[in-house]
Order: structure tokens, then C-alpha cells, then sequence
């Protein structure tokens, strides 16, 4: 290839959506709750999950959808897996303030209604709310004929936590040790470049997957009616996005009510690892560096992946989470203990950096992944 392909080239560009978002936040007005009343905002420079204020407790909020993954599911009538995507998408988002997830909200767009897609859906959806233990409060579908082309999947997710055990970011500081939590795969980002690699190499997603499969820390969903050795390359990239509620709303649980020598006080700032890759760090504090000095090992697709594509590794490590779905940092003292608890629910989990005060960008053991802003 002439050049090496990239997101931007596939449709999606990070730094111009970064861009637009920006803008649309100062276009917007202060809130009309007052200070000290239920629903007026708090104050979060991370972003991943909204705060109100509601009692003796903070409300969290977060909205998202499936994005791209979803032409995937609607080329291979696979729906299994996209309800699990939708739910991971918000309530991930709300675990990062500290917040638990207790109920969620969903929205399908599509051109005409299946009765049969639908049931798929809901099968879904309820297996997210299992996965993630929230109440499904209700939800909207719209038929959209000459607006959408195809099943369009999004939602809302409500969580709570207590006054006071928020995770803001405000108390991170230079030594603290940050601990990564395997993906699931590709998760919900990346799907344009994914399949402008499939397109690249002329492979069908009912193909066997030309690399092994088997990966620390996960399994790969298979479609039902299969149940063969292989995995096809449809099975691998619509393996569902890794819901975090277990192990980390029970390490929440854990800090405020178990005989454990850590604290909820001991939990600095919580990254999931979306759109953006490990540029997503820089969300939680706007001074502090970030240093991944012993990277999780990304799965075989993503391997392949860059490969297949000719993709740089930094455009990788921009683009995807590269086996690394979520990522704590915590205080130095007490890296060790909350590794050790997590690990005994989770495999895969280890510690991967630190946070230094050396600048605000994130750097890496490979040489060339750094970034400088989100």
C-alpha cells in the first residue's frame, strides 16, 4: 500500500470530532438548577459520566450507542451480543466517577420494525442487565424509514453513589499506579477501520479467523447453532464489549464495607478505554502525565488487524483498546492489595504504569505511542 491505512482515512477523525465536541460544549447553557438543589451539575473534568447533585447522594449519567459495530450485526443477522454492547458503552462510562449502575434506558432506531430483530434485541438487553445488574426502566423505538437505513441501537444508563465517594480525579498525584483490566476484543470502537482492513483483504466475516483465537483475560461468543473448533472473523469482532460492574462495583462495595486494608479514598481516577485509545487518560486530570511501562498483551485480532492493514502502531494504540478495556489508578501504597483482590475475580488483570508529573501526555513502552491531547 502507498500508505499506511489509518482512522481518519476510514471515515473517523478523533482530532476533528475532539473538535466538534468542544465546540458543542461551549455552545451550551448553565444549567437552571441552583447550587445545593437536586439535579444542579457538579463539577468533573473527566467527563466519562455525568454527576447531579440528589439528596445525600449524586446521581451519574451516561448516554452512548453501538456506533459502526452495528453494520456487522445487521450484515450477519447476529444480534446477540449488540444489547451487551449498549449497556458496557454507559454503565463503563459511570463506573469511572465511582457511581453504580441501577438502571438503564434504550433507544432503536430502524427503518421498518422486525418482530423477530426485536426479540434478538431483547434477549440481548436482557443479558446486559443481568451482566450488569441494573433494572431495565423502560425505552423508545422509532421507525425512521428515510432517516436510517439500518437498526440503529443507543442508551441511557442511571447509576448513584454517595457524597463524598466520587471519583473525580482530584486526588491523583504523581506515583500513582495504574492497573489495567482486559478487554473483551475490539469492544465498540474502531469498527470503520475494522472493516475497511476486511474490505482491504477481501475477507468475509463468515471466514475462519486466520490467527488463534484464545486470549488471556476473555472468551469469544459464539453464534448460536456453532459449535465447532474454529471461530469465524464475524464471531471474534462482534464478541460483545466487557461489562466492568464485576469486579469493580464490587471493589466499590468492597472499600466501604469488607475487612480490606484499602480505602474508596485509595481509588484516584477510573479511564475506560473508548474512542481515543490510552488518550483517554488525559481526561482525568488536566496537569499529570501518564506512563504504561508494561502494556497488557493485545489480543490476536488486533495483531492481525495492523498487519492486514499496514496500520502504525501509535494509530493502533489511537484508534483501539489493544487488550486493555479499563484502567485504574490508585494510590502507590495500596497498588499491590487492590491488584491482588481484582486478579482473584478477573484474569488478566495486572499492573501496567504510573502517573508522573513529567507532562500532560501519555507514553508507552513501544517507542513512537505517545500522545499529547485527547
Amino acid at each position: 500500500m502507498a500508505e499506511p491505512m489509518d482512522y481518519a482515512s476510514a471515515g473517523v477523525d478523533i482530532d476533528l470530532e475532539g473538535a466538534a465536541v468542544a465546540s458543542l460544549i461551549a455552545s451550551l447553557g448553565r444549567s437552571t438548577r441552583q447550587p445545593g438543589t437536586p439535579g444542579a451539575p457538579v463539577d468533573l473534568p473527566g467527563g466519562f459520566g455525568g454527576l447531579i447533585e440528589f439528596g445525600d447522594s449524586l446521581l451519574a449519567l451516561a448516554t452512548d450507542g453501538v456506533g459502526s459495530k452495528l453494520q456487522i450485526a445487521s450484515a450477519l443477522k447476529q444480534w446477540g451480543g449488540v444489547g451487551i454492547d449498549c449497556m458496557a458503552m454507559n454503565v463503563n462510562d459511570l463506573l469511572c466517577v465511582g457511581a453504580e449502575p441501577i438502571a438503564f434506558v434504550d433507544y432503536v432506531a430502524v427503518p421498518k420494525p422486525d418482530p423477530e430483530t426485536h426479540a434478538a434485541l431483547g434477549a440481548s438487553l436482557a443479558q446486559a442487565c443481568r451482566l450488569a445488574r441494573v433494572t431495565l426502566a423502560g425505552g423508545e423505538t422509532a421507525s425512521l424509514p428515510g432517516i436510517v437505513t439500518e437498526l440503529d441501537l443507543s442508551g441511557t444508563a442511571l447509576g448513584y453513589v454517595k457524597k463524598g465517594d466520587a471519583i473525580t480525579g482530584e486526588h491523583l498525584k504523581a506515583g500513582d499506579v495504574l492497573i489495567g483490566l482486559p478487554s473483551s476484543g475490539v469492544h465498540s470502537n474502531g469498527y470503520s477501520l475494522v472493516r475497511k482492513v476486511m474490505s482491504h483483504v477481501g475477507a468475509e466475516y463468515t471466514d475462519e479467523a486466520p490467527f488463534a483465537v484464545a486470549s488471556v483475560g476473555r472468551t469469544v461468543l459464539r453464534f448460536e447453532g456453532r459449535d465447532d473448533l474454529s471461530f469465524t472473523l464475524g464471531e471474534v469482532f462482534l464478541n460483545p464489549t466487557r461489562i466492568y460492574c464485576d469486579p469493580v462495583v464490587d471493589l466499590f462495595h468492597a472499600c466501604a464495607t469488607e475487612d480490606v486494608p484499602f480505602s474508596i479514598s485509595d481509588l484516584h481516577g477510573i479511564c475506560h478505554v473508548t474512542g481515543g485509545g490510552l488518550s483517554n487518560l488525559l481526561r482525568l486530570h488536566d496537569s499529570l502525565g501518564w506512563h504504561i511501562g508494561s502494556p497488557l498483551q493485545p489480543h490476536p485480532e488486533f495483531e492481525w488487524l495492523q498487519a492486514a492493514g499496514g496500520i502504525e502502531t501509535r494509530e493502533m494504540y489511537r484508534t483501539f483498546n489493544m487488550g486493555c478495556g479499563m484502567i485504574l489508578a490508585v494510590d502507590q501504597d495500596h497498588a499491590e492489595g487492590i491488584c491482588e483482590w481484582l486478579s482473584q475475580r478477573m484474569s488478566g488483570v495486572a499492573i501496567i504504569g504510573s502517573v508522573n508529573d513529567d507532562g500532560h501526555k501519555v507514553t508507552h513502552a513501544l517507542e513512537g505511542v505517545e500522545f499529547s491531547h485527547y
